[in-house]
């Protein structure tokens, strides 16, 4: 609220004889202060506990020359006890005065809160100056309830409302069950501490902010609101008022849109002129509120939403529009010299200058400009900010606001509190200004306006394992993320279900004599079991020394509930291992061992190698291990990685002294992508190298040795093979889609089969099979996962075992080559020759049906209420299978790397336009947020002050 005197002491004292008083001088209002101070006018600061050190500072708001007459704070200048707070405040103020001969010509609040200004309306009373309202409005004209009410006994447009304290109230319960939603929920006062408005979707969302509110507001005398949303064009009109003129300095939309996972995020504020139809409508109405109020003097801004019906007041705050002012240079410029700062100080020092300021801006503006909040699409604690430097170089570049320096922390923006700044720009060229602002979004999309601390990207394929596992990252907010069980939907085609696609082939007439070990055997190696076990034979299960009991029961929904003919451990020697296998057996004819998963390897090939069965051998000593793996082939002559490995520090140091970054390090004898990180520096690489002697391997066990590598650029890409005794089939060939998304590098979108009769087929399976020989690899599956770099191909590592991600690959493998994958050739290498004869060297060409696995990407957060989206989903025309680990309950994170995995489906469709238009209605819905329904965290709806932009930088020529 503002006051200033009747008298006009401008006209018969010169400005160093008049004193303007005001009470907490934050954000814009500190601005007036400091044209007043230009104008040769004195200015007293009156703090009130509200406010800190930092706060009073007037650099803060881009007022570095500002000097006070003087400033009185409270508790150092005065205390406010017994409700004598006014008349203490008031001596010292008129001694203060006396002191230096001034007169007070106006004292006003300068900030929004109760505090400032009731101390504010006291003091002006006490000194008998007059009000900016009706001195016989005794209703605090503050309260957005007595706002709405004063407006609606105006017979003026008002938003339907009820307030109270308790739900229990008729008003409130009617006013809840009845009305449409979504409903907004606030506090009828501003400044309370947690008030947060939030937009209620359902009744239930109404009442349990409600209750949360009431908590809130307990000890401050405070009511909730409740109102009906309105649907329009918001726009704020700033106006300046003498002696119950009011004239209007600027009319501003707000651009507001969807990002993050929020839907109403501004992005910035338009000026209009008073010729534009939301402003034509807007200015007369908001002179009819400012009316019913009894608004006389001073500045205010009032937020109105332009509807269908009209424009209706959201809110009218009497004071400067807030932001630090920041938007200053912009209006003077398109005004041709003044803003509402100039304005408030004619309308309280100089009522002949504000007699000659227009009663609304008015179009075509001298320049074309508009205000900018930054948007954040990424987060992390920033170690420069290039895009700063890039927006200052911008024609249109007038000013930037923001706190955001070295060592800040910066989020993703989903309300004005995360916006990391705000930039003016303004231009004469329209052209010029538009081609500006899309460079700033595009700096915003690329994440190029802050480089942060770098973290350890994980390179880490998403798989069943990461969507189903509870896995939490200390120190984060993934420490709320749950992964419940996994839900697996299937679709209900007959031609895609898992039983369309199965076949039962019996191979001998003695298989029912006969029983196959199988090692370890989880994730894809239990749709080996069940082939083995549909063909007729037993199988038996053994577990290897340290293998976790966790990964004992990670089985694909596709397999069912698993059932062995015995289940054995490994034994310290082999010798007494294979001794157990035999006792389990029976009578039964021992005829193959496999390994049923990474872990099982080892002990699978020494085990089939004593019991002379079909067996890769142990005459290659480690072949799991990566390190050996690369020596292996590059003595052979074939590409190879860069690398050192050690268990010690030492060991590796050199290495990573010498080697470009960024690089990879990982267990030599991982599984997977267990431990597998990219680092971007040598203090990265150091920590993780540690880490992983600290951390338990994802089959059980420690690691023993960190392998360092050069971090190969290419794509990537997998080669599934089906060995029998040397001769090698090429189950498919695949592509990992991998592309930057919520400020992460690596993250996964899916995998893409490739045409054998491609030149990268051509280039890549070759190369594989060479891999298999030297590495000894005669009989059983492999997958070879394979980086094509600008000099060919290079290995990453060679696993001898079948593909993993829980086999959720094998009904789309089947459909593209008409009937078979990588499982059941896999059972034919060991137990049909005959079958493994006939199978093709290579997949057909061209696929007998379109399809790919789409790896599900969230680019929002929140705890989820629906999944819409996987209905549509289901419904496509290519749907096969889905696998996911969020349900409604769940917390989602925005996808980064595999513990923030959302899922996979598997698409296949005959059409291939049907199929791309499937995955591109996926991404769509992904990148809308349309997956997930999540909890409304309360979607900002006010123009809150960016009293947190500290730093302003403002252009050479403003």
């Amino acid at each position: 609220m503002h006051y200033v005197t009747d008298k006009p002491v401008e006209a018969t004292l010169p400005p160093h004889l008049t004193l303007l008083l005001i009470v907490d001088p934050v954000s814009t209002s500190c601005r007036i202060a400091q044209e007043a101070a230009k104008r040769g006018h004195r200015v007293g600061a009156i703090w009130t506990s509200t406010t800190d050190e930092e706060e009073r500072d007037p650099a803060r708001y881009g007022c570095a020359s500002l000097r006070y007459k003087f400033e009185l704070i409270e508790g150092r200048d005065w205390t406010a006890t017994n409700g004598e707070e006014i008349a203490v405040v008031h001596s010292i103020v008129n001694e203060a005065a006396r002191s230096f001969s001034l007169t007070i010509a106006g004292c006003i609040t300068g900030s929004g809160l109760p505090r400032s200004s009731q101390l504010a309306d006291g003091l002006a009373k006490e000194m008998g100056l007059s009000p900016c309202t009706t001195p016989t409005t005794m209703i605090d004209v503050r309260n957005k309830f007595t706002q709405q009410t004063l407006l609606e006994t105006a017979g003026l447009r008002s938003i339907k409302q009820v307030c109270g304290t308790a739900l229990e109230d008729e008003a409130i319960a009617n006013f809840l069950e009845g009305e449409k939603y979504p409903l907004v929920v606030k506090l009828d006062q501003i400044g309370i501490q947690g008030g947060k408005i939030q937009l209620c979707h359902t009744k239930q969302e109404a009442i349990d902010h409600f209750q949360y509110l009431s908590q809130v507001a307990a000890s401050t005398g405070a009511q909730i609101l409740c109102q009906e949303f309105l649907r329009g064009v918001e726009v704020m009109v700033d106006s300046v008022s003498h002696k119950s003129k009011h004239k209007v300095s600027m009319v501003w939309r707000y651009d507001k849109g969807s990002v993050n996972g929020e839907r109403h995020v501004n992005f910035g504020m338009i000026p209009m002129g008073s010729e534009a139809h939301e402003a034509a409508l807007a200015i007369p109405y908001v002179r009819q509120c400012l009316n019913a109020m009894g608004m006389k003097n001073g500045p205010s801004h009032a937020k109105c939403i332009v509807t269908v019906d009209g424009p209706v007041l959201v809110e009218l705050n009497f004071r400067a529009h807030g932001g630090d002012g920041s938007w200053c240079h912009l209006a003077r410029a398109l005004t041709g010299g003044y803003s509402q700062v100039e304005a408030s100080v004619d309308a309280l020092l100089d009522p002949a200058a504000f007699e000659q300021l227009p009663d609304a801006p008015l179009g075509p503006f001298n320049a074309h400009g508009l205000q900018v909040y930054l948007v954040s699409h990424s987060a992390g604690e920033v170690t420069s900010m290039p895009g700063f430097q890039v927006m200052k170089h911008l024609p249109s570049f007038v000013s930037l606001s923001t706190d955001v320096a070295v060592g800040s922390t910066v989020e993703y923006t989903t309300s004005l509190s995360t916006s990391p700044g705000v930039c003016v720009l303004m231009n004469k060229d329209e052209t010029k200004l538009n081609k500006d602002l899309e460079t700033l979004r595009y700096l915003e999309e690329i994440n190029a306006i802050f480089e942060y601390k770098t973290k350890v990207e994980s390179l880490a394929r998403p798989t069943a394992a990461s969507y189903s596992k509870q896995q939490k990252r200390t120190g984060s907010r993934m420490d709320d993320m749950e992964k419940p069980s996994l839900v697996r939907i299937y679709s209900n085609d007959p031609k895609l279900t898992r039983q369309g696609m199965l076949m039962k082939r019996m191979t001998t007439i003695d298989a029912s004599k006969e029983v196959v070990v199988v090692v370890d055997p989880y994730s894809t190696g239990c749709l080996v079991v069940n082939e083995i076990r549909n063909r007729g034979y037993q199988v038996i299960a053994c577990w290897t020394l340290g293998f976790s009991e966790e990964m004992k029961t990670h089985t694909p929904g596709a397999a069912g509930e698993m059932k062995y003919f015995a289940e054995i451990d490994e034994q310290e020697d082999l010798a007494d291992t294979v001794k157990v296998i035999y006792q389990a057996a029976g009578t039964l004819r021992v005829v193959a061992c496999i390994a049923g998963g990474e872990a099982g390897v080892d002990c699978a090939d020494a085990v089939s190698e004593r019991m002379n069965l079909r067996t890769n051998g142990t005459h290659v000593a480690n072949r799991r291990d990566k390190k050996i793996q690369q020596e292996l082939i590059r003595d052979a002559g074939m590409r190879s990685v860069r690398q050192s490995a050690g268990s010690k520090w030492e060991h590796v140091v050199e290495f990573l002294q010498s080697e470009q970054y960024p690089v990879v390090l990982k267990p030599t004898d991982s599984a997977g992508s267990d431990g597998v990180k990219l680092c971007h520096n040598i203090k990265e690489a150091k920590e993780h190298f540690h880490h992983l002697f600290e951390v338990e391997a994802v089959n059980g066990g420690y690691n023993t040795e960190v392998l360092c590598q050069e971090f190969l650029r290419g794509k990537e890409y997998v080669v599934d093979q089906v060995s029998r005794d040397g001769i090698h089939k090429t189950m498919m060939v695949w592509v990992y889609d991998k592309r930057p998304a919520n400020n992460s590098a690596f993250v996964y979108f899916g995998m893409v089969p490739v045409d054998p009769n491609s030149m990268e087929a051509k280039i890549l399976i070759p190369y594989a099979r060479g891999v298999l020989d030297v590495l000894g690899v005669q009989n059983g599956p492999s997958h070879a996962e394979v980086i094509l770099t600008p000099t060919g191909p290079c290995l990453v590592e060679m696993n001898v075992r079948a593909h993993g991600g829980d086999g959720n690959w094998r009904s789309l493998a089947r459909g593209l080559t008409g009937g078979y994958s990588q499982v059941e050739v896999t059972v034919d290498s060991y137990l049909d020759k005959k079958q493994f004869s006939i199978t093709p060297n290579l997949p057909p060409t061209p696929f007998r049906a379109s399809g790919q696995e789409v790896i599900l990407v969230s680019y929002s957060r929140g705890r989820v209420i629906g999944t819409p989206g996987y209905d549509i989903i289901r419904e496509l025309p290519s749907f096969v299978y889905m696998e996911t680990g969020i349900k409604v309950g769940s917390m989602v994170e925005r996808t980064v790397d595999l513990l923030t995995g959302i899922g996979s489906v598997i698409l296949m469709h005959e059409d291939e336009s049907v199929l791309n238009e499937d995955i591109k209605r996926v991404r769509e819905m992904e990148l809308n947020n349309e997956l997930f329904e999540f909890e409304r965290s309360g979607a900002m709806l006010t123009n809150a002050s960016q009293r947190h932009l500290s730093e302003i930088i403002v252009g050479d020529d403003f």
